[in-house]
């Protein structure tokens, strides 16, 4: 029964997020704004980590099987897709270069806010000189 409650608050959070995307017409699927305002909920303390861990644990240890279905959609729609495969190839390694760059600014960054400057605290690592 305790799986079925964290459950209903998860696809709860993607429902509200789904109205809200509606009313609004806003750009952003509605199951992302719920994700974000389930996010903003554990962030905040409004909701325990506890109340979601077991089903979310679930759900993120079989997330290959939530994409099957898009898996099997293209394969399905492939004769439409497949004089296009050039570009969506360019879209794919231009998506990967950047996301690859974004992270790792943001790692160098949150390492350097959180962790420090290992190169200014120790000159000598940054001297290109052999010892």
């Amino acid at each position: 029964m305790k799986i079925y409650m964290q459950l209903l608050i998860i696809f709860g959070f993607s429902f509200i997020g789904n109205v809200i995307s509606t009313l609004f017409h806003l750009p952003i699927p509605g199951s992302i704004i719920g994700m974000i305002l389930l996010f903003l909920a554990l962030q905040f303390k409004l909701l325990e980590f506890r109340h979601v861990d077991e089903a979310g644990s679930f759900l993120i240890n079989n997330m290959t099987i939530l994409f099957l279905p898009a898996g099997v959609g293209i394969m399905a729609k492939w004769n439409l897709i497949s004089h296009f495969w050039a570009q969506i190839l360019l879209i794919v390694i231009g998506a990967l270069i950047i996301n690859i760059l974004i992270l790792g600014k943001l790692v160098e960054w949150i390492k350097v806010k959180f962790e420090g400057d290992y190169v200014a605290l120790n000159p000598e690592a940054s001297s290109s000189e052999p010892d």
